[in-house]
């Protein structure tokens, strides 16, 4: 997978199985998004088994078996739905799909996997709220900005043990190239794909959660624009959100698909952690003209410090994901947490002003 192309990139880390093979059997459906490998290579790498790949594309199946020799090819979504075996399905589907098919995954007895945006609509967070509670199974998502980074990983290992003090403000930047020939036509269809703050904005979101502490927080203000992009009408080319989270901390966030052709990568994605005793800047995917992404800076009353995280610190979300899933229990992220962010990013997107 290129790392030039964002819909692509699926990272790859060291095998740290949870689960011996055969213990955790799971499969992979609805392949719009190249995200489907990521969540599929961190799965597999914790140990997970998996079974079966089903789509209504060939191609799309044919370049997914691929890339995973031996999975089996399903002749629908009911032959995976009703297999015993699977405990978890695995999903990119089209953004406006990605609730509905939840809420079928869980009703047939199975926790469900989704690429974000999990929801395009605040009905269908309701919908899967209902399920979750009627079905005890777990509705998870794939923000992998945070989850499949390993800077943003031990970001929040250094925060838990009090390097920078409380966080009181996170600043996130969410550039994306558009790469507009290689997207499918879903991509610039706004009630398809949900628009720029549902979308990427979701990992934003989610983040300032997890960083600050929040369980909840108020939109102040977002607003949307199309400025570089006229030929696809229904696209927001840039977003930018304010929030204030329940706690007191802030967040400003800006997501945006200008990325120019002469970056290395496809988004100098950036992440800012103020907090009362220092601040962390990462440098997810490129430290911009010095090569690499990875990269950490540290600033606290012990110096300044550059870290690098490349293959050091791993993706430990999967692994708890999968215990999760056969215990019962919420060491990988509370539900709760995974509904509030979507929650959230769909408000800003509702309440976003355009700019024209």
């Amino acid at each position: 997978m290129s790392k030039q192309d964002g819909m692509n990139y699926a990272p790859q880390g060291k095998p740290r199985p949870v689960v011996e093979r055969g213990e955790f059997s799971f499969a992979a459906m609805s392949l719009e998004h190249g995200h489907i490998y990521g969540m599929c290579n961190g799965l597999i790498e914790a140990g997970g088994t998996l079974k079966w790949v089903y789509d209504p594309d060939p191609d799309k199946v044919s370049r997914f078996c691929d890339t995973y020799p031996g999975v089996g090819v399903a002749s629908s979504e009911q032959e995976i739905l009703q297999d015993p075996e699977i405990r978890l399905v695995a999903a990119a589907a089209i953004p406006s799909d990605r609730g509905p098919l939840g809420v079928k995954v869980m009703k047939h007895g199975k926790d469900y996997f989704t690429d974000k945006a999990p929801f395009t609509t605040l009905e269908q967070l309701e919908e899967a709220r209902a399920a979750v509670a009627a079905t005890g199974r777990k509705y998870a998502v794939y923000y992998s900005e945070r989850l499949h980074v390993e800077s943003a990983v031990f970001a929040g290992q250094l925060i838990k043990d009090g390097a920078i003090g409380r966080v009181v403000q996170v600043l996130g930047l969410g550039p994306h190239r558009l790469n507009a020939p290689s997207r499918p036509d879903w991509f610039f269809k706004k009630e398809q794909y949900g628009g720029i703050l549902c979308d990427i904005g979701s990992h934003q979101i989610e983040q300032f959660l997890y960083y600050s502490g929040c369980t909840d927080a108020q939109v102040l203000h977002s607003k949307v624009a199309n400025y570089n992009n006229k030929d696809y009408p229904e696209l927001e080319d840039f977003g930018d959100a304010t929030l204030r989270g329940d706690n007191g901390a802030t967040h400003y966030f800006r997501v945006d698909w200008l990325t120019p052709s002469g970056l290395s990568t496809w988004g100098d994605g950036r992440t800012l952690l103020l907090g009362t005793d220092g601040y962390i800047e990462l440098r997810k995917y490129a430290d911009i003209a010095r090569g690499g992404g990875n990269q950490l800076y540290l600033v606290n009353g012990e110096g300044e410090r550059r870290i690098e995280l490349e293959g050091q610190v791993g993706f430990p979300f999967f692994g708890e994901l999968i215990l999760d899933c056969l215990h019962r229990t919420e060491r990988a992220m509370t539900q709760a947490h995974t509904f509030k962010a979507a929650e959230l990013c769909l408000i800003a997107q509702q309440q976003a002003q355009r700019i024209e």
